[in-house]
């Protein structure tokens, strides 16, 4: 791994860009690469457009905006439609499938990967912890963070009191993806 681009899209409110930042400190930080972390909201906080763009690195990183992505992970059926274009020929799409209903129009060769973030954040009793359960799946299907530093991330970036519920929520995500990847 050279330089991989990452860009997660969802709507405000569900923890993209908290996602962005835990992934760029697990990365830089935890696991000693370089990262850049950008961001994007839409006209409204809540509910509008939200996504964040990172570069990962063993090299320094010249530029840090996201042209072409090869790996994108979408908590929303609009960042799916708005961002898929950019997906690089061969790339991954990481999605939720409880929010992301039709899934076509994808570049070729894309390596497509779901898993219901939300049902299993639910079952967890808070629904707000859909977006770590993502970072697990990011973790396990991409192999670009490690599972330590991710979870590290995790731990050193929520709230106080919050550690055993997103903990759970990360280890579940990331048992999921493993279980994906062992079947393909």
């Amino acid at each position: 791994m050279k330089h991989i681009e990452i860009k997660i899209g969802g709507f405000g409110g569900q923890g993209i860009v908290l996602s962005g930042f835990i992934m760029g400190k697990a990365a830089s930080i935890y696991d000693k690469k370089n990262a850049t972390l950008t961001q994007s909201y839409g006209p409204e906080s809540r509910g509008g457009a939200c996504s964040a763009q990172l570069i990962v690195s063993e090299e320094e990183v010249d530029y840090p905006e996201v042209q072409k992505p090869e790996i994108l992970m979408v908590i929303s059926q609009e960042a799916y439609e708005k961002f898929t274009p950019c997906l690089i020929k061969g790339g991954i799409l990481l999605y939720d499938e409880d929010l992301v209903n039709s899934v076509n129009n994808l570049p070729k060769k894309t390596r497509i990967y779901s898993i219901p973030a939300t049902r299993f954040a639910e079952e967890l009793g808070r629904k707000i912890v859909t977006n770590i359960i993502m970072l697990g799946f990011f973790t396990a299907i991409t192999s670009v963070i490690s599972y330590e530093s991710m979870k590290k991330s995790v731990l050193s970036s929520i709230p106080a009191g919050t550690e055993e519920l997103n903990l759970k929520a990360f280890q579940k995500g990331y048992e999921f993806g493993l279980e994906k990847v062992k079947g393909m």
